[in-house]
């Protein structure tokens, strides 16, 4: 019997690449810093003093195999709906590409 514990702790999360459905970089070039920044205020009730001045948890900038991107937490649905949308229709709207992640084992944790 597989223990549900463990994945049900484990982040489901997916990419927003900067790259649109036929290849071209998606402009302006600090795209994701401002969809970061307009989601920075979503964030878990506890964050703490002057979180305010860091990006959410939730929606956070990255670059994926040199392709600016930003990760999506899918918890982010549950704590507010309309902002989940926004972020999925912003790429829909802009013919960016949605990738899910995966999470690859730890190499230094084989036996």
């Amino acid at each position: 019997m597989a223990d549900s514990s463990k994945t049900d702790n484990v982040a489901r999360e997916f990419f927003i690449q900067g790259q649109t459905s036929d290849g071209r970089q998606f402009r302006p070039s600090d795209w994701a810093e401002r969809l970061c920044g307009v989601m920075a205020c979503f964030r878990p009730a506890d964050a703490g003093p002057g979180s305010h001045l860091r990006y959410s948890p939730y929606v956070r900038p990255t670059v994926l195999g040199g392709v600016k991107s930003v990760v999506v937490n899918e918890a982010l649905r549950e704590i507010e709906p309309m902002a989940y949308h926004f972020v999925i229709n912003f790429a829909k709207d802009n013919d960016l590409q949605i990738v899910d992640a995966c999470l690859l084992p730890d190499p230094r944790s084989r036996d």
